[in-house]
């Protein structure tokens, strides 16, 4: 392996014409040799030795993800990004992105683009035109992306000015981004320019058109979907599957935010500094809890075939905040509201089914004793009295401790849990005896026109402060077990989400000014030398077009108390 790292930086050095000395690259997957100080991460991906089934769309440099055209000045260690992994498909929908509003702006000049958020495999996004946007407009303008990325045209990154932005951005159409810069206190900026287009970004890009194949682009009433290609098969547009009570719910969300006149980031910051942040929290909160009182309302309606809620979502979605806010709820019905464990369930530790490493797989549906939950299920939901186990997680097998429970005639099981939306759970209870909710953190505001807020951000920036106050961990910690826990949730949560009975959206379009002042100092804690430093710098600057907004007045039912403390419930 030596003698091929000193063939291979002797090519290196013929190949790479770079500035006068040398610097040590410790490649993955290549070793570690010497190259021209000035060599970009483009120079060498001739030498990558990784099978790839997609292109390279970035690098992490020292742990930092910077583009193929990144200049090399000091001792690296670099790894090369493709599709299969999060990153790259992070920098491939940006760029997706960019060519869109490209090709919509020469297929109809003068419109405006605004992508609103995700949806399945997609991005659902809207165009303010002259007219309505028509099916054949959404064709012309795929066929147009199809042509710019056949072209290979440059993606070129260009440091500008700041008083040289208006002209650049304006002649795109993006006065939108104008707004938000204020908030940026550099003298220049970063602006990437594909054509006559020029766009500024909040990340990196493709270096060039050709690396953008595989999309599709579709009507749908009244925008459009611009389907992408998963990292698990980066090569193929996965089918459609149609999402209607997600849809809803984000446009359910976008009308909260219509009424609140906070549509963006920008509004949110002009509110917060005009000092109407604490009318803000209250109108929100407000929203929260009618919605939560509705939802109360259509279970007290349906009593006498209603016998359990099922509550599930993704991680730091706010539901076990929830959970006690709906039995307040029922309460008010004279409801009484009673809170089963799946986690008293869990079969013996050793007959624990094991991963593809494995590792105990606590979150799959077989770590549960579902044979006898069902039976449970059926005796209590019949008045009957039941022995519901105890598990000890220290010996990891269940305890001689039971309890016992029976129900009365208007009491309501409430089961919170990852698996709470998959039938095959509560398999022995009929649908019109059970009521499944789906939770999760949906954002309703956008940064600008282009770029929205993913609904993982919030989620990761709630788990992270939650996690250092409340269970002693680092964020390095949290954001290192975050892919395992999205894995989780894409493989027992998002597939059943559409057969919830009722979806609820926990954001609030407040909540990422008042988090900013928690999670700051967490993240602030991560040093360059960690691999998670790439997402903390994302992170970081993310947060920093954020103007802070006070905790004070959050109430303490709100689930942002959840993460930042102060709750009135007890977890």
């Amino acid at each position: 392996m030596k003698e091929n790292n000193h063939a291979l930086c002797k090519d290196v050095a013929q190949d790479v014409a770079g500035d006068v000395g040398l610097v040590k690259v410790d490649m993955y997957g290549a070793g570690s040799f010497e190259v021209p100080c000035g060599t970009s991460p483009l120079d060498l991906l001739k030498y990558d030795r990784i099978e790839r089934r997609s292109p390279v769309v970035a690098v992490m440099v020292n742990n930092v993800l910077v583009g193929l055209d990144w200049v090399i000045r000091q001792d690296s260690t670099i790894e090369f990004v493709d599709l299969e992994s999060t990153d790259g498909m992070r920098v491939y929908t940006r760029s997706m992105v960019m060519l869109l509003v490209r090709a919509a702006s020469e297929v109809l000049p003068g419109c405006k683009v605004r992508m609103e958020h995700t949806l399945g495999n997609g991005v659902y996004g809207e165009i303010d035109y002259q007219r309505r946007l028509h099916k054949t407009d959404v064709e012309q303008i795929e066929e147009r992306m199809r042509t710019i990325v056949q072209a290979d045209d440059p993606v070129l990154i260009n440091r500008v000015p700041r008083d040289q932005l208006a002209s650049l951005l304006e002649g795109s159409n993006q006065e939108d981004k104008l707004d938000l810069l204020r908030y940026r206190k550099a003298s220049s900026i970063w602006v990437h320019n594909c054509g006559w287009f020029n766009d500024f970004t909040y990340g990196n890009m493709v270096i060039n058109t050709g690396r953008l194949k595989v999309f599709r682009l579709r009507y749908y009433m009244p925008g459009f979907i611009l389907e992408l290609p998963r990292k698990e098969n980066p090569t193929l547009i996965p089918e459609y599957i149609e999402q209607g009570k997600l849809a809803n719910i984000y446009y359910e969300s976008e009308k909260w935010s219509r009424i609140l006149d906070v549509h963006n980031l920008v509004e949110l910051n002009e509110l917060v500094a005009r000092g109407g942040g604490g009318d803000l929290i209250r109108v929100a909160e407000a929203f929260h809890e009618k919605k939560i009182g509705e939802i109360a309302d259509q279970i007290a309606k349906n009593l006498d075939l209603i016998r359990i809620v099922l509550i599930a979502g993704p991680s730091s979605s706010g539901k076990t905040t929830f959970s006690q806010r709906l039995g307040v709820q029922l309460r008010i019905h004279g409801i009484r509201p009673v809170p089963i464990s799946l986690d008293d369930y869990f079969v013996d530790r050793e007959l624990t089914p094991r991963d593809e490493n494995g590792d105990y797989d606590f979150e799959c549906l077989e770590a549960i004793d579902m044979e006898l939950f069902n039976e449970h299920l059926i005796a209590l939901i019949q008045g009957e009295e039941v022995q519901m186990p105890t598990y000890d997680f220290l010996t990891g097998k269940r305890s001689d401790r039971v309890k016992t429970l029976k129900l009365g005639s208007r009491d309501m099981l409430i089961l919170e849990g990852i698996h709470g939306l998959n039938d095959r759970l509560t398999t022995s209870i009929p649908k019109g005896r059970k009521f499944k909710i789906y939770v999760s953190a949906l954002t309703q505001m956008n940064l600008d026109n282009h770029n929205w807020i993913p609904t993982t951000y919030l989620r990761i920036l709630r788990r992270t402060v939650r996690d250092y106050y409340n269970r002693g961990y680092s964020a390095t910690e949290t954001i290192h077990r975050w892919p395992s826990v999205r894995r989780g949730e894409e493989r027992h949560i998002f597939p059943f989400q559409e057969s919830a009975d009722l979806m609820f959206n926990s954001s609030l379009i407040y909540e990422l000014a008042v988090l900013k002042g928690h999670v700051e100092p967490v993240l602030n804690m991560v040093g360059r030398e960690n691999r998670e430093y790439a997402m903390v710098r994302r992170l970081k600057r993310f947060l920093g077009y954020f103007l802070p907004l006070a905790s004070d007045e959050v109430p303490s039912n709100s689930i942002v108390r959840e993460f930042i403390g102060g709750s009135c419930f007890k977890y």
